[in-house]
């Protein structure tokens, strides 16, 4: 695997994050993530300050409102915008939610696909055609979910079957095992292992809120917890270092509060080389 991108990132959200980073630039910071959504439209001086970002860091867009799963038509019109916005800043990667989002009408929310053969079949056709009009391959991000709707195969095998049918890339988001594995009742570090490593583009982490003892909400509102970590560091074990980036969307801490824990995906990526790397290393030694 090619990664788009390397290190460890921090998503960019306007107000005082977006001045705060204006005004220095953290060694921490290997690259950016944005939704599309929130910029694609925008001019002016707001478009001219995330232009500024965008020549100073490499980005990966992760989309809210593509809809990969709904009954509704897949709205082309938006992808051929996000084509242009995609070249226009020059971003490495594209990925969306492996759920739907819209069904006449935004619901708001991130809702469960049908863990069915032929959602498996829908949805791998809307990934397909998305890779076509975009013109490159996209990643999709296993979710957390609530609730199960007509369940008829397990979570990691309609998350591998999608992947495997679309013939596409997989956003790893961390902290969505742990939530789910606590909240279904499964063993978190056997479903990650278990995922197509071949297939990570990058991955996440992020903080949650504990609702109730068996219930998680995935909120990125929060400082990421020792489990979620030692999850990560299982990650690399078993995959090699991929690119991650921290998500806050919510409660925002200053500055500082989220360089420490963007400095910590680093250090737990310091001791291991990404594969690229090491191959880097190896024809350079043979001298190829």
């Amino acid at each position: 695997m090619t990664y788009p991108v390397h290190g460890a990132g921090l998503g960019l959200r306007r107000g005082d994050l977006m001045n705060s980073l204006e005004e220095q630039t953290p060694v921490q910071i290997a690259f950016m993530e944005v939704a599309p959504e929130n910029w694609i439209s925008l001019g002016g001086r707001l478009g001219k300050r995330f232009r500024a970002f965008t020549e100073r860091y490499p980005f990966i867009c992760h989309g809210l409102s593509l809809n990969i799963g709904g009954p509704a038509p897949l709205d082309e019109i938006f992808l051929q915008h996000l084509k242009q916005f995609l070249a226009t800043h020059q971003i490495r990667a594209y990925s969306e939610h492996l759920s739907y989002c819209a069904d006449d009408g935004h619901l708001y929310d991130l809702m469960p696909i049908p863990f069915t053969e032929e959602a498996v079949h829908y949805v791998a056709a809307r990934i397909r055609r998305t890779q076509d009009i975009l013109e490159q391959r996209i990643a999709i991000e296993n979710v957390s979910y609530y609730a199960a709707p007509a369940q008829e195969m397990a979570e990691i095998d309609f998350i591998k079957a999608v992947l495997d049918e679309a013939d596409c890339d997989l956003l790893l988001d961390v902290n969505n095992i742990y939530v789910n594995s606590i909240n279904h009742r499964y063993d978190a570090q056997a479903f990650l292992k278990a995922l197509p490593g071949e297939r990570i583009a990058y991955g996440h982490i992020a903080g949650h809120y504990n609702e109730a003892q068996d219930l998680i909400v995935d909120t990125h509102g929060a400082n990421v917890i020792e489990s979620v970590w030692h999850l990560l560091d299982i990650a690399y074990d078993t995959f090699g270092v991929f690119p991650t980036l921290l998500e806050r969307d919510f409660n925002i801490p200053p500055l500082a509060a989220l360089l420490s824990e963007v400095e910590m995906i680093s250090k737990k990526q310091a001791p291991l080389q990404p594969r690229e790397q090491i191959a880097h290393v190896q024809r350079a030694a043979i001298g190829t």
